[in-house]
């Protein structure tokens, strides 16, 4: 819940009106975004998992925002080269896929990034394991990496310790 309260300050906030989200899921987080953007408000979600979307999109019609969200059931990488060939931009940009492409999501999400824009990420903290030097598990690892290949790049970045990490970047 905190987190999608973050999102809608940030995009109310910012005035944002265009959001990305990867890996929906349920729809949690795009409902979250919805409710807060003005009515010519977008988000354009992928998510590769024909279940989980269909059960999005009720939620979606049950909250009266179906219209504003687009829904890509397609892997995030072909949408991700769709997206950047076609030139769009977006306010918000949202992380939160198969956490070991992350790197390659966030190098398009720089792509498709507005002038003003942000770029959050989930989970990068991940329960605190992250900065424990004994665990040392495949996903763990990928997270580590992928902070590391963060903090080295030329953006701004910041780690909040909400829910269970997020990295928030912008130009």
């Amino acid at each position: 819940i905190l987190q999608a309260n973050f999102l809608q300050f940030l995009i109310k906030v910012n005035k944002f009106k265009s959001c990305l989200e990867i890996g929906m899921f349920t729809g949690y987080s795009s409902l979250s975004m919805a409710l807060s953007l003005p009515k010519n408000g977008k988000i354009y979600a992928i998510d590769k998992d024909i279940k989980t979307n269909k059960i999005a999109l009720n939620f979606f019609r049950q909250a009266n925002v179906d219209k504003k969200i687009y829904i890509e059931t397609n892997s995030a990488i072909y949408a991700f080269k769709k997206l950047v060939k076609n030139k769009k931009k977006f306010d918000l940009i949202l992380i939160d896929a198969d956490k070991e492409s992350y790197i390659e999501y966030f190098n398009y999400s720089i792509k498709l990034l507005s002038k003003k824009g942000l770029i959050l990420i989930d989970n990068t903290l991940w329960k605190g394991e992250v900065v424990n030097p004994n665990i040392n598990d495949k996903l763990t690892q990928k997270i580590k990496k992928f902070n590391d290949y963060v903090q080295k790049k030329k953006i701004n970045k910041y780690i909040l310790p909400l829910g269970d990490g997020f990295t928030v970047c912008w130009k």
